[in-house]
């Protein structure tokens, strides 16, 4: 079967499951474990940050990245179908008290233009807006990078406002490969940023928040609270570790496979991308209504050894990923013009 259901569906391949069996470990909580550290250290460095923490979950690390700008009573502007807004069950309302004002943007995309008047008045009948938070690449949006200099003044912008900033940078990994824009200086605009070693760099478990040294503190102290501290972790830094030294440059591979899923698409009957324009490794499509459901499509996909997610009634996503080979992403294009065809 050919999984592109996502890419955090990669394992662990012999060599870093190597370098997990040889990390050297402690009790983090003591702050003890020196392969967590060395993780810490290097994801501080690659986005230019006094310190980083290391997080089970990248929903965690951006749960805190709200709670560290955001107290109760206080809002955040993000993009209505970002990742922190639709998929992290509302941890910043659950638990913290905070309110999220969705603004729809341009697959993913806001620009000034869409957040000028979203600020709410300083008076007693308002929450509060504290934060704005982008994400890049942009699940929803097809993988979609934000455009560079929208992000820079944007970002300009809302710091000239009074805004502290947080970015999902779960795939900021992909952006980096697929601009030549190094991490660092897409992390610049923005006061703290997570990223994720679970997805297409392909470690089994893990993202890390980076900031300043006292907010990275205050993280820490977050972490716990969420039940994210933990012991003997070591040997999965390790393996982000190694991930991060071998698998990022890598990513352009996963993003030539989806523009062959995307040409696949384009030629196919009743089928149409959505966005036209593929960035990264993410492709989704919508399927004419004629041809039947999201879900549909998808069962006839996987009847011919191809696995995708209906993520809406008439929209269907797939992801390459390290553990998916050239010659399984010309089959899986293959079978995406057949089952169109019927």
């Amino acid at each position: 079967m050919i999984d592109l259901r996502s890419d955090t569906l990669t394992k662990p391949t012999p060599q870093m499951r190597e370098a997990m069996a040889r990390a050297e470990v402690g009790d983090d909580v003591y702050g003890e474990d020196p392969t967590i550290q060395r993780l810490q250290a290097r994801v501080a460095e690659l986005l230019g940050k006094e310190a980083a923490l290391f997080v089970p979950s990248g929903a965690m690390g951006n749960q805190i990245g709200v709670r560290l700008h955001c107290a109760p009573g206080d809002e955040f502007l993000c993009e209505a179908n970002c990742h922190i807004y639709n998929y992290e069950q509302g941890t910043y309302a659950q638990l913290f008290g905070i309110a999220a004002q969705p603004v729809l943007g341009e697959h993913g995309v806001l620009s000034v233009e869409h957040l000028r008047d979203r600020i709410r008045p300083a008076n007693d009948n308002a929450p509060r807006t504290r934060l704005l938070c982008l994400e890049n690449t942009h699940n929803r949006g097809a993988g979609r990078i934000q455009p560079y200099e929208t992000l820079a003044s944007t970002c300009e912008w809302a710091a000239s406002a009074g805004l502290a900033r947080h970015l999902d940078g779960a795939r900021l990994w992909n952006a980096a490969v697929a601009t030549d824009i190094p991490l660092a200086r897409w992390a610049q605009h923005f006061d703290t940023v997570s990223v994720c070693f679970s997805k297409g760099l392909g470690a089994p478990v893990g993202s890390a928040l980076a900031g300043p040294a006292d907010l990275i503190r205050q993280a820490r102290r977050l972490r716990r609270a969420l039940g994210g501290g933990m012991r003997q972790a070591g040997v999965l830094a390790a393996a982000a570790i190694y991930a991060v030294d071998h698998h990022f440059d890598r990513l352009v591979e996963d993003h030539k496979h989806a523009q062959t899923l995307a040409a696949a698409v384009r030629e196919s009957p009743h089928l149409t991308l959505v966005p036209e324009q593929i960035d990264t490794n993410i492709v989704i499509f919508q399927v004419n209504p004629t041809w039947g459901t999201a879900a549909e499509f998808c069962e006839a996909l996987k009847a011919r050894g191809v696995l995708m997610s209906a993520i809406a009634k008439l929209r269907v996503r797939a992801v390459t990923h390290l553990d998916v080979s050239v010659d399984e992403v010309l089959q899986a294009a293959k079978v995406v013009f057949l089952a169109a065809a019927k």
